[in-house]
């Protein structure tokens, strides 16, 4: 079978079969396919796109591009949830072992930070000690007595895609529905799971800028999960503002301690969308008949401390502090510099441009702007406040958490020329938090 035929196909407009997808695949793993082949049929699928059958078919090649994680005598379903990215997103961290605590199994093999997003990873290993690289007996041994484990994807699952993602990315063609759909789901079907919950975000902040390339991808993760034996539920979810009021990786992981605990008053939009997405998984892995039920059944869960238990459980048992959730001062490394953003005017807080905050903790050091990049885990914002909240001129919008008085100076101008405020009587509602289900 020649490569150039392959490209060539899909150039024209034409679907491929299985085999032609089974050796672009196979040239991934092996080198057969050059750079420049990847690349032109990258290019070509950007533009021609793909049916169904083919992405189902591409990301059924790359799942088994590497080794396929089983779970076999499982007492209960094995789920996991999938962010398709976002700012002060840190859901995973509270919503993994919340499910763990109601009866699920969470292997979750989560990623690093790209671009203005950040990543579950990067925030984890703001804890002393945790190791986000396990081997996989460890891990498959941690699952089964914990319920969870959060680690990094390691280098044999999914290798196809890994190399193919790196491609798209110095090529311009990230931007492709069923590559990202096959990107996604290779990974997450190697994992093993029984189900899975998409939170897919779109606005100023997300990858998906437009609530109609959201809801593209939503479906196209949906049906190619289906076809891949993969049961999904995906919720479309605003991202047109900081999803609650930390950003930064140290600081997000203090925000899921606290959120856990319940030391402090939970900020309304994360704990409606942690208990959106868990009860999915409920429903998705037969733990609960409904969302409704299911959503009684989280909030005990968070407050009887089970999900808290289990947060520490998994943290001690990779690595990290045994006193971690009593102690958080103690670990988390905080910055040396700490600066209130002063609202400008009076006012409501009316917009956001979420993009440009995320950017801010980037530039403040806690994001990369290299893949090779050490990241300043202290650096970030705290007690961002939300659209809607009317403020005082002078009263801070967030604080600024920085390695130095110039970074912070800069984050400071950088916050405020991201937030707009109007008249606190002009007219305001406030934009839904899920803005569909599907699946």
């Amino acid at each position: 079978m020649l490569v150039q035929e392959i490209i060539r196909a899909k150039r024209e407009g034409q679907a491929l079969g299985v085999a032609q997808i089974d050796h672009f695949v196979r040239g991934l793993v092996d080198g057969s396919w050059s750079e420049g082949q990847v690349a032109a049929l990258g290019m070509a699928v950007f533009l021609r796109g793909m049916g169904r059958d083919e992405a189902v078919a591409l990301t059924r090649a790359m799942m088994n591009s590497g080794r396929v994680l089983s779970w076999p005598d499982m007492p209960g379903p094995v789920l996991d949830k999938h962010s398709s990215g976002g700012v002060g997103d840190k859901i995973s961290l509270m919503l993994a072992p919340l499910v763990a605590a109601c009866g699920g199994y969470v292997p979750m093999i989560a990623g690093r930070g790209l671009g203005h997003t950040g990543g579950t990873v990067d925030k984890l290993e703001a804890i002393p000690g945790y190791t986000t690289a396990p081997d996989f007996g460890d891990f498959d041994r941690l699952v089964r007595s914990l319920g969870v484990a959060i680690i990094g994807q390691t280098a044999d699952l999914a290798p196809a895609d890994r190399r193919f993602y790196a491609t798209r990315d110095v090529t311009a063609t990230v931007e492709s529905v069923p590559l990202i759909t096959a990107s996604i789901l290779s990974k997450k079907l190697a994992a093993g799971l029984q189900g899975l919950a998409m939170d897919v975000k779109c606005g100023n902040g997300a990858f998906a800028a437009t609530r109609e390339f959201g809801e593209e991808l939503a479906r196209s993760i949906v049906d190619v999960a289906t076809g891949a034996g993969l049961r999904t539920r995906a919720l479309i979810t605003d991202m047109n503002q900081v999803l609650g009021h930390e950003v930064g990786n140290a600081l997000e992981v203090r925000g899921a301690i606290e959120y856990l605990t319940g030391r402090k008053p939970r900020e309304s939009r994360t704990h409606a969308l942690t208990l959106a997405l868990g009860a999915e998984m409920l429903v998705l892995g037969g733990l609960a008949p409904d969302t409704a039920s299911a959503t009684v059944k989280l909030q005990a869960a968070l407050d009887s401390g089970a999900a808290a238990e289990r947060f520490a459980k998994m943290v001690t048992a990779l690595g990290g502090p045994a006193d971690l959730l009593e102690k958080p001062d103690a670990y988390l490394a905080a910055a040396p510099v700490i600066r209130a953003v002063p609202a400008p005017r009076a006012g409501r807080l009316s917009a956001m441009k979420t993009r440009d905050v995320g950017l801010v903790i980037v530039e403040l050091g806690g994001g990369r702007r290299l893949p090779g990049d050490t990241l300043d885990m202290r650096v970030g914002l705290s007690e961002v406040r939300q659209l809607g909240d009317v403020l005082a001129a002078g009263e801070p919008l967030a604080m600024v958490h920085a390695a130095d008085e110039a970074a912070a100076d800069r984050a400071i101008a950088q916050v405020q020329a991201a937030m707009s405020i109007e008249d606190a009587d002009a007219a305001w509602r406030a934009a839904p938090l899920v803005l569909a289900e599907l699946g």
